[in-house]
């Protein structure tokens, strides 16, 4: 358990065996099949050793691309995942697949706006680069190419296409809820003259049979779709979540805190599904109102669902496991909540924790922004208890009930460590400009390296969601100018997860 970053980046770090020089020595001359060894920094997380080998791509889409339905492609490292089968292995040394990326609801600077949920295929080549010399920003770039294909739009009920306004309203649950496991809950709207599904959406899962999952914050709740992007099934989670007034009623705007439940913006930002696909888990960005999540100072005891989506279309799925997390904090005790996690075998994931500077952020200099691990294996299991109801909370003022345990927590991969951004001639700090680190990164993806001397290493892929900001921005065929340009960035690192199966993705 972390009280501040300090904290979280020392636990359980050591380098590999021998010295930079005398690795760089060793390796002299010759081209690596591998990242060099000298940057290789693991962690140990119960007994069992993890390993980040270092940043080995970076990518980008300009802040001006525009994508086929004539909108700024932006917002697109809100949710990441691989294509089922597109990841492959090529004859010449590289990696090829398709990224399907996820923006949330939209530019917003001024007010939230009428923007379709949708997703984006973004095919990629990645040439993994090994050696320690420094690249140019621009040949940074031919590490991973990035060739944008195609979007398509998300519609709910009756084909109506869904919106990302802020939700001010509430649509009543339909009949046969909860008892038909296809029948909606209570959905958050604009307002009653404007009664589309409102989205934020952050979250994907893929399934194989080409249907979906999204979460998004509004709710926060989980959707699944077909493969053409139409609605086929809500998760609503336990009311202890559920964004309400002291009289219980729901509440779904963005722009207050509730009484209870899920704190603005501060929804579902994270799910991840498990190798079977048979088990999905969500994770809150941060606490909620009643453990603490009304201020930054309390709010690091958030909570991670897991649902069974074995039989979606004729069982309800249903809350099969809920454990807390406790987030890291900075140094001045602010919480770091919680951007995206990613399965990586039972009981272990990713959790990628950040503050909000970097480009197009609050400040230049980030001093946070990591892929941690978690596990979960000694954590108490609140599922079904009184800790579901808002009136019993688990965390009281941000101080964690006695009677939990919580996930073990444990610092990873840092996403501005100064040696490896400088490789590929990017930095963090001073100056503002299109090589500073981007402020919000949101989404992981794993891809097996299949390297058989390594079996047991991935290529770990995060995008940024830029928000928008652009000077050339475009929306339903109208001109916006964001101040800013801050291009969509993309990350590609190498790590050894001993637990992990080499199926993924």
């Amino acid at each position: 358990m972390f009280a501040s970053i300090a904290t979280v980046l020392c636990v359980g770090v050591s380098l590999v065996a021998g010295s930079p020089a005398e690795l760089r020595q060793r390796n002299k001359g010759t081209k690596f099949a591998e990242p060099d060894p000298s940057f290789a920094v693991s962690v140990n997380l119960n007994g069992v050793t993890f390993v980040n080998k270092g940043l080995v791509g970076f990518g980008l889409i300009p802040s001006n691309f525009i994508e086929d339905t004539g909108d700024s492609l932006g917002g697109i490292g809100s949710a990441v995942a691989i294509k089922p089968g597109s990841f492959k292995q090529n004859s010449n040394g590289t990696f090829s697949g398709t990224l399907v990326t996820q923006p949330d609801r939209g530019f917003n600077v001024d007010a939230t706006i009428d923007y379709q949920g949708r997703q984006h295929a973004i095919d990629f080549l990645l040439s993994p680069y090994y050696d320690d010399d420094n690249l140019s920003f621009s040949d940074a770039q031919k590490t991973l190419k990035l060739t944008y294909k195609s979007t398509f739009r998300y519609t709910e009920r009756m084909n109506v296409p869904t919106t990302g306004l802020d939700a001010l309203g509430v649509r009543a649950a339909q009949a046969g809820f909860p008892t038909n496991p296809l029948a909606d809950p209570a959905l958050p709207i604009p307002n009653s003259s404007f009664p589309r599904l409102s989205l934020d959406l952050e979250g994907l899962v893929l399934n194989k049979d080409g249907t979906f999952w999204v979460s998004d914050e509004y709710g926060p709740y989980i959707y699944r779709f077909e493969e053409d992007g139409q609605l086929l099934q809500v998760i609503q989670p336990p009311q202890a979540v559920l964004p309400q007034s002291s009289k219980g009623a729901l509440t779904f705007t963005s722009d207050d805190d509730p009484d209870l439940g899920r704190a603005a913006n501060q929804g579902f930002e994270c799910l991840t599904v498990d190798t079977a696909g048979k088990t999905l888990y969500a994770m809150l960005q941060t606490a909620t109102i009643q453990d603490g999540g009304d201020d930054k100072s309390t709010s690091r005891f958030t909570r991670l669902f897991a649902y069974d989506i074995s039989s979606p279309s004729i069982v309800r799925p249903s809350l099969i496991g809920e454990w807390v997390v406790p987030l890291p904090q900075s140094s001045k005790g602010k919480t770091l909540g919680a951007s995206e996690i990613h399965f990586i075998s039972p009981n272990v994931f990713f959790v990628l924790a950040r503050d909000g500077d970097g480009h197009g952020g609050d400040d230049n200099n980030s001093k946070y922004k990591q892929a941690d691990l978690i596990d979960i294996s000694k954590a108490t299991n609140i599922a079904g208890s009184k800790f579901d109801s808002p009136q019993n909370p688990i965390a009281k003022k941000g101080k964690l009930d006695s009677s939990i345990t919580p996930a073990t927590y444990v610092g990873f991969v840092n996403f501005i460590d100064p040696t490896q951004l400088a490789r590929f001639g990017l930095h963090n700090g001073k100056p503002a400009d299109q090589t500073l680190i981007d402020a919000k990164w949101e989404s992981l993806a794993l891809a097996p390296v299949g390297d058989p001397v390594t079996p047991n290493d991935f290529f770990l892929f995060t995008v940024a969601d830029n928000d928008f900001i652009s000077t050339k921005g475009v929306f339903n065929g109208q001109p916006f100018n964001a101040g800013l340009d801050v291009d969509n960035q993309f990350l590609v690192f190498r790590v050894t997860l001993p637990t992990a199966s080499s199926a993924l993705p």
